[in-house]
Formats: structure tokens, C-alpha cells, sequence
């Protein structure tokens, strides 16, 4: 285990609430286009990595696959056993799942990949529990972010804080151009064949308070970084971030916030 997958058990640990009052809804956007490039349909045996609070699992279910369902925190686990109650919910860590070789017709993975040290070795090791010809696919934020993901590196960086040393980041021979081409190629290296990968885009419609407690709850490395300050330091970033929110807040006081996600998959 790498010291960033260590940073990360310790950003999601206990959260899944804290998940799935505000962050859980951004990530659920993709599932659709998810499961359709994963060719998910009834009796389809599938394995979910990094379920989450179990979106991606609930709707796999819901086209009447056989839906098997893995994170690496136990407050998902609980949470994605309660959305998804038809679903095989267990608790396993990338990159090594407790599957035999070639076990399922599909894998998805919703922006696991985002939250692993290594997102090579995940890869393939999600590519070694599927059936030769089974579909893979999966998403991971893009970078440069879009502008409403941005929000919160900005507020941050108008306050003048920086990463703290205690949150590692990727390891530079982990990590990769995080654009259609290099994701596209991540996969192929993973061992991946006929990979496409395209861009998702929308606009997350949230409350600036919604949109705030997330982080204000310690969710993922933004949150670790709040967490990391004096109470007179998160209050500044508070003010930058109602101030920004103005650039993307509607008239009836939604919060509109301009996403982009890269969907790659492919065959084993």
C-alpha cells in the first residue's frame, strides 16, 4: 500500500453519509453511460469496484444483472448493502480483489480510480477477474478540472494555503495525463484491447451549503485539507468560497457547477 492509499482509508473513513448528502449525487451522474459501455443488461454477472454508497451497483440491479459489489470502506459497504439489497456487497481493496480469474462478464469502476495509488496495477487487476471479451469501463475526473470543480482549489488557493505534507500526493511513475489520450492508454497498458475513452460533461446543480459540507465534513483530500486548519483559516476560505459560488449561483439560488469526467473501456 502506497502512502497516498493510506492518505486515502484515512480521508473516507466513516463518511459514507457525509458521501451521499452531497458528493454522492456529482458521482452518480456517469452511471448510465457507465453501465451502457459496460454492456450491462439482465443476467449479466458484474463486479462494481469502489461502489461507494452502491449508485452504480443499485442501477446495474435494476437492468437485472447479477451484480457483485466491493469498496474499501466499511461505512460504503454498509451503505451500498442497504441501496443495492440484491447486490453481493464485500469489503476488498484494489489491487488486490478476493475474485478468481476471469470471474465476471463486466467490471465498472466510478472514479475509483481517482483514490488508489497505483492506477496501473488496478487496472489490471480488474482486467484479470474479467471473462476474455468482457467489457470493462470506467471514469475518472479530468484534469485540467472544469470550472465548477475548480471551486474549491480556488477558494483554497485565494486564502493561500497549501497541500500539507501530511497528504501525499500520486507518486509521479503512477500517475498519468489525465485526458482522453493518456487515459486511453493507461488502459491499453493495463492489457485493455479495443479501448475508447470520451469525455462526460454537465452541470452539477447543488446549494452553496450542500456544496460546502462535504469538505466541512473532512470528505476526500479537500476536506483533509480543511481539516488541517485553524478555525480562523477555514473561515477565510469560507468567505472565498461564498464569493466565488456568486460566478455559478442562478437566479433562483441554484448552485450550477460545470463537470467533466473521462469515460474509457474496453474488452479483456
Amino acid at each position: 500500500m502506497t502512502a497516498f492509499d493510506t492518505s486515502e482509508r484515512r480521508a473516507w473513513a466513516a463518511q459514507a453519509d457525509a458521501y451521499a448528502g452531497g458528493f454522492g449525487k456529482l458521482c452518480a451522474h456517469p452511471v448510465p453511460q457507465l453501465l451502457d459501455a459496460a454492456g450491462i443488461e439482465a443476467g449479466t454477472s458484474v463486479l462494481d469496484v469502489g461502489t461507494g454508497t452502491g449508485t452504480a451497483a443499485a442501477a446495474a440491479c435494476g437492468r437485472g444483472a447479477e451484480v457483485t459489489a466491493v469498496d474499501a470502506e466499511p461505512s460504503m459497504v454498509v451503505a451500498a448493502a442497504r441501496n443495492a439489497p440484491t447486490a453481493d456487497v464485500r469489503l476488498a481493496v484494489l489491487p488486490e480483489l478476493p475474485f478468481a480469474d476471469d470471474a465476471f462478464d463486466a467490471v465498472i469502476g466510478n472514479f475509483v480510480l481517482n483514490h488508489v495509488g497505483r492506477p496501473l496495477s488496478a487496472l489490471r487487476e480488474l482486467r484479470r477477474v474479467t471473462r476474455p471479451g468482457g467489457r470493462i469501463a470506467v471514469t475518472i475526473w479530468a484534469a485540467p478540472p472544469a470550472a465548477g470543480q475548480a471551486l474549491f482549489g480556488r477558494a483554497v488557493g485565494a486564502a493561500g494555503v497549501g497541500r500539507p505534507a501530511h497528504l501525499p500526493a500520486l507518486a509521479p511513475d503512477d500517475d498519468f495525463p489525465r485526458d482522453e489520450r493518456g487515459f486511453a492508454a493507461l488502459m491499453a497498458g493495463a492489457g485493455v484491447r479495443e479501448v475508447s475513452c470520451e469525455s462526460v460533461v454537465w452541470d452539477h446543480r447543488t446549494t452553496p451549503e450542500e456544496w460546502w459540507s462535504g469538505p466541512a465534513a473532512g470528505i476526500a483530500t479537500i476536506g483533509q485539507l480543511l481539516r488541517s486548519q485553524s478555525p480562523e483559516v477555514i473561515e477565510t476560505v469560507k468567505g472565498h468560497f461564498d464569493l466565488l459560488c456568486a460566478e455559478f449561483t442562478d437566479r433562483d439560488g441554484v448552485l450550477v457547477l460545470p463537470h467533466a469526467a473521462l469515460m474509457a473501456h474496453g474488452r479483456a
